[in-house]
């Protein structure tokens, strides 16, 4: 069984910083990706940011230069500092575990809400 708990979502302004983490625990054999997908009101989920476990990433268009996606593999978390936060940043922020080999294990957060006002 393994779990991710996602932590530090919340309501800031336009022009904010937040921080996410995501810790996964439970019988975890290899990571193979970390990342975060966010989901608004009425969207589809979409990929904000992934990270591999040698420590390549990708952004989608929209977060590059404000986001920046890191791991700590020892500690199997995954964070995101988002900087320069816009209203449409506005999402429930869901971490994403790829693990094992293919055909790979995936695993899914609970879900954090990010909140940025005008």
């Amino acid at each position: 069984q393994v779990h991710l708990v996602e932590s530090g979502g919340g309501l800031v302004q336009s022009g904010g910083s937040l921080r996410l983490s995501c810790a996964a625990s439970g019988s975890i054999f290899s990571i193979n990706t970390m990342g975060w997908y966010r989901q608004a009101p009425g969207k589809q989920r979409d990929l904000v940011a992934v990270i591999t476990s040698g420590g390549s990433t990708n952004y989608a268009d929209s977060v590059k230069g404000r986001f920046t996606i890191s791991r700590d593999n020892a500690k199997n978390t995954v964070y995101l500092q988002m900087n320069s936060l816009k209203p449409e940043d506005t999402a429930v922020y869901y971490c994403h575990m790829k693990e094992g080999y293919y055909p790979y294990s995936t695993y899914w957060g609970q879900g954090t809400q990010v909140t940025v006002s005008s």
